[in-house]
């Protein structure tokens, strides 16, 4: 006989999915990057008078294009294109903006403490983080 554990291991989920939309719609916003200005463009968009940190404003903007998204999928006669392609842009741009002002990680030869806080700096910037400009 054989020894067969009762645990079925199973691969963790990011703890935020990634976004799968059309490649038409990810193109424009990768496209729309150069002339995003984030001082400008972003207070604009929420609609505020001052622009939160970098990152702070993404679990709204998220919010709004998944409403946005919803919309879409439903052929709903609200539904902005112009606006949802500019929510698109504006959290690629927060992601790079989060990431940039995240701390330099720690060297590994800092101890081990140190090593464990790179390592979960590292699974925290995960795929979501590495989103290139231009494909």
């Amino acid at each position: 006989m054989s020894y067969m554990p009762n645990v079925i291991a199973f691969r963790p989920r990011p703890a935020t999915e990634s976004l799968r939309r059309p490649r038409i719609l990810i193109r424009a916003a990768r496209e729309g990057q150069a002339g995003w200005r984030r001082g400008r463009d972003l207070k604009r968009l929420l609609r505020i008078d001052h622009c939160p940190a970098p990152g702070a404003c993404l679990p709204r903007l998220r919010a709004e294009e998944a409403a946005m998204n919803e919309a879409r999928l439903q052929r709903a006669a609200e539904y902005d294109m112009h606006r949802h392609v500019l929510l698109m842009i504006a959290i690629l741009a927060e992601m790079r903006a989060a990431v940039a002002d995240a701390p330099a990680p720690v060297r590994a030869g800092a101890g081990v403490g140190a090593a464990m806080l790179a390592q979960i700096g590292a699974a925290f910037s995960g795929p979501a983080a590495a989103i290139p400009a231009r494909p």
